[in-house]
């Protein structure tokens, strides 16, 4: 055999194969053996011809057949043995097969190209830290509430802690105010922030039989053009209802809590603990995705595109799963392709550079690591050491924990700018305030 590989581009190798006919003979006489059961000859039964008839009628036909198959399982081995690491499904490029002498082909591959790395440590990078409201904690004390509390008749509205129901009807005063159907029955808690304000307003003091009025504003865009239309509306109210809150018993507070507090005070400390754990590790995540997104940008390549559409095939196909769960009827390949095809390239791009990164920085895996995570997880889960090693093996675990070995090389060797993520946001509103808007011209 003659082996020649070639380096096509960044990240796509040819390799260049020559075999004699003795080389490949085991496995053209095995494609013989296998073809010989389906065909059939007149005079014989169905796989029982003998094979020098087979030979002589089809041999042509069977030998081109397999010679592809032959290149693809020689490709394979060949890259078994020179460690090649193929990152795409191989292209056969060029196949030559002369019956009795030669098979010659070429395949071509991708591999993880080996980059020059640079600016990927002593970066400083924006970490958001977001504190707890007061507001935020009443709130979702008052939502909790609300989950558990009653509603009593009640004769008239006192403050936003009612529910009224009404019969609602369009009263603008223009020749298709008429058409609007009248709605009946409509329930609406005068507490949600989503009520019309108008709404809430013109309820108050209001009692069972007696009407309020408000206004409907729809603004939408009619191509370029903005089109307001404002409706108005008399409510009836037939129905009053005050919101009581549940009694605050030992009881309650811990079905809400599920027996973390008993009483208001230990409820507001779980929850101002649980919100802070929530923001330090949405902090963290923000941090981390940001470092990321940096090395991956100071580092930017074309990514393979084999590569990258192998992934996205992992992604498309996870949301495939995802949706039969779920029964979601209205899943749209071609959408969600279209949806995930940057993040997929992102992510062949970052897969990449983390191993470039490992290698530079001889950050690696060793078994005796998977050994010890192995030993932990069978102690938990009664599963023996040896069929997790197997599991972690089949599943490339190994991968994944590079992936945190580099992670956290990246994590310790950067700096995290601390900033208050809410004068963030009101600075960047504010900019935007002053930031000239672009005027689009009208073309007839």
């Amino acid at each position: 055999m003659e082996l020649k590989i070639n380096e096509v581009s960044t990240g796509v190798n040819e390799i260049e194969v020559d075999l004699t006919y003795d080389e490949i003979k085991p496995e053209i006489e095995e494609a013989y053996k296998k073809e010989s059961k389906t065909i059939t000859i007149d005079g014989f039964r169905k796989g029982k011809a003998p094979m020098h008839f087979i030979k002589k009628m089809y041999g042509e036909a069977i030998e081109y057949k397999a010679s592809e198959d032959i290149a693809q399982k020689k490709f394979w081995d060949i890259a078994g043995e020179k460690g090649l690491k193929p990152i795409s499904v191989p292209q056969l490029t060029d196949l030559d097969f002369v019956p009795f002498e030669k098979l010659s082909f070429k395949i071509k591959y991708e591999v993880k190209p080996k980059l020059e790395l640079k600016d990927y440590t002593g970066l400083e990078i924006e970490k958001p830290l977001f504190n707890v409201k007061d507001e935020d904690i009443e709130s979702e004390i008052k939502y909790m509430y609300k989950a558990n509390g009653s509603y009593e008749p009640a004769e008239v509205v006192e403050n936003e802690d009612y529910r009224i129901t009404c019969d609602l009807e369009r009263t603008n005063n223009d020749e298709h105010a008429h058409e609007a159907p009248k709605s009946e029955n409509i329930v609406i808690d005068l507490s949600d922030p989503k009520v019309n304000e108008e709404i809430v307003k013109s309820a108050m003091g209001k009692k069972i039989g007696e009407k309020f009025s408000f206004t409907f504003v729809d603004e939408h865009m009619h191509g370029e053009e903005a089109h307001r239309v404002e409706y108005a509306y008399d409510g009836l109210i037939k129905k009053i209802e005050k919101f009581v809150n549940p009694a605050e018993t030992e009881e309650f507070f811990k079905k809400i809590s599920q027996n973390k507090a008993t009483n208001l005070a230990e409820l507001k400390a779980e929850l101002v603990s649980n919100v802070e754990s929530y923001y330090k590790n949405q902090s963290e995540q923000i941090y981390l995705n940001s470092l990321l997104n940096e090395v991956v940008k100071n580092n930017d390549f074309p990514a393979p595109p084999g590569y990258t559409e192998s992934i996205l095939k992992q992604f498309v196909d996870m949301e495939k799963e995802n949706a039969k769960r779920y029964k979601d009827p209205h899943f749209d390949e071609k959408a969600a392709e279209e949806q995930l095809k940057d993040k997929a390239e992102w992510n062949a791009k970052w897969r990449i550079i983390l191993e470039n990164i490992a290698e530079k920085e001889n950050l690696k895996v060793e078994e005796s690591e998977l050994e010890e995570l192995a030993k932990k997880e069978s102690e938990g889960t009664g599963i023996s050491v040896a069929k997790l090693m197997k599991y972690y093996k089949d599943t490339n675990r190994e991968e994944l924990l590079l992936e945190d070995k580099v992670v956290k090389f990246l994590t310790d060797n950067n700096k995290a700018k601390e900033i208050d993520a809410n004068e963030k946001v009101k600075t960047e509103k504010e900019e935007g305030k002053k930031a000239p808007k672009s005027k689009k011209k009208k073309t007839n």
